[in-house]
């Protein structure tokens, strides 16, 4: 049950961030400083975006250890899935694998 509950957040978390995305690139083709100007335009998306950032690596730190713990193989491409979509797909995805790993032992 918790597992399917991972895997349906993972794909709400590939799905919502695309969606925006999609809407940037619509408006705006592929203009990274305009990107970058925008997460950073005040406080308040600064906050955000330093919050992401430091919740990114906070995972990243757990991604490894408990994949090293439960001999996970691939971790790395917990890190690709968060650079190519978000931590809003990447961390529930890692989740339900390891929910999985855990039913083996």
């Amino acid at each position: 049950m918790k597992k399917n509950i991972f895997l349906i957040l993972a794909i709400i978390g590939f799905i919502a961030p695309y969606y925006f995305i999609s809407a940037f690139l619509i408006d705006n083709s592929f203009d990274s400083v305009l990107l970058f100007q925008q997460m950073f335009l005040n406080e308040g998306t600064t906050a955000f975006a330093a919050d992401l950032l430091v919740s990114v690596i906070a995972f990243w730190v757990f991604l490894f250890i408990e994949a090293n713990r439960l001999k996970m193989k691939n971790a790395w491409l917990y890190v690709l899935a968060t650079m190519l979509v978000g931590l809003s797909f990447a961390l529930p995805l890692f989740l339900y694998f390891r929910e999985r790993k855990l039913e083996e032992i």
